[in-house]
């Protein structure tokens, strides 16, 4: 389902299928009670007087098919519409402010990246490789493309390339206009990683991207020539499990600053132009970050939302009363972070101080 809200006159998208994706699975993470004590069940939510205000606008329907993929596909928003898309049910457009629908792609194909949506085109990712544009106005399709394996993320379009990645690590570019293949590169994967990937991070000339053993890397747009290659998780451990250091996120880009978090709960900031790591805070997880004015904030597997100062990395507040709620990555809404958990609720908290201020429970979707 994909819901709207409206706090303090901001609209925000709220993607019910990307919070729920994973349930089946993140579930048996909390594991039977152990010996030593330590709780294992998710933390019961504590109730408080709300001082936030959210209003749903609308709700509709992009379809189903989500929890056999794994993980979820969040809508996009651009021109003044939302466009979402379903495993089983096509790819679909809403009007922003009121939720009618203004067109319905129909395809038997098992939509499983997207959409990314930009100058024009709407782009979707199949389960098989395939690579399909639509026209963002109408609808209709306007181009195909093959890539080597399974597109699990977000296609993402600007200055003039469609950029497509795939679950073997590669990152393909083709022209916007026609489809054409430009360029592709690759990367190679550790032997056990996170199921999905994050879309790439454009800047000017640069493709950014996080990848499945911990590292961040830069391409050049126009012809994926490699620039630098910066670790953010450590792949350390004994075991493959433990190793595990994967870059899902979005790298998220400021100014000539890239913020990333990995895995290993390691979040950095890196100089955009040189590669160099600017600073390493040892808080985050897997699922991105959120970018406010003067922080970024993660949410870490142990269900603990952290602020970090943005120039220096250190901790200004964290916030531990949804622990063991297998939270996603935080989304920034105003004066406020944004989580969602398990059970498809999502969780306001203030941001200059990190208490929770509102909650919302969404859709039943079990």
């Amino acid at each position: 389902m994909r819901s709207v809200f409206m706090l303090k006159r901001i609209v925000v998208i709220v993607a019910f299928m990307a919070i729920l994706s994973g349930c089946s699975t993140v579930k048996g993470w909390f594991g039977k009670d152990k010996d030593d004590g330590k709780p294992t069940e998710p933390a019961a939510l504590v109730e408080f007087t709300p001082t936030a205000s959210v209003t749903r606008l609308w709700r509709a329907s992009a379809g189903k098919g989500e929890q056999r993929l794994g993980i979820g596909q969040a809508p996009v928003v651009a021109d003044g519409r939302v466009y979402a898309a379903a495993v089983e049910g096509g790819v679909r457009a809403f009007d922003l402010q009121t939720g009618n629908a203004a067109w319905h792609y129909k395809s038997d194909a098992r939509l499983s990246g997207g959409p990314g949506a930009g100058d024009g085109l709407v782009v979707v990712g199949t389960l098989d490789g395939e690579v399909i544009a639509l026209d963002a106005a109408t609808g209709v399709e306007k181009w195909q493309a093959k890539v080597p394996n399974e597109v699990l993320a977000a296609p993402v379009i600007g200055q003039g390339l469609v950029l497509v990645r795939t679950s073997d690590g590669r990152v393909s570019a083709f022209d916007a206009a026609t489809g054409e293949r430009k360029w592709f590169s690759t990367h190679d994967l550790p032997t056990l990683t996170v199921r999905g990937n994050a879309p790439v991070t454009l800047g000017p000339g640069v493709v950014f991207v996080g990848n499945d053993d911990g590292t961040v890397s830069a391409m050049g747009l126009n012809d994926g020539r490699p620039l630098w290659n910066q670790v953010v998780g450590v792949p350390e451990g004994r075991t493959e499990l433990e190793r595990m250091a994967d870059v899902d996120g979005p790298v998220v880009l400021e100014g000539t600053t890239v913020y990333a978090t990995s895995f290993k709960k390691q979040t950095v900031a890196i100089d955009g132009p040189s590669g160099r790591p600017i600073w390493v805070q040892e808080h985050g997880g897997a699922g991105g970050l959120g970018l406010a004015p003067a922080s970024v904030v993660v949410s870490d597997p142990a269900g603990t939302v952290w602020a970090l100062d943005k120039t220096s990395g250190t901790a200004t507040w964290s916030n531990t009363t949804l622990a063991r709620r297998s939270l996603t990555a935080p989304a920034v809404h105003g004066d406020y972070a944004v989580v969602g958990d398990f059970d498809g609720y999502l969780h306001w908290l203030r941001l200059d101080d990190g208490p929770g201020v509102f909650r919302f429970h969404g859709p039943d979707r079990r």
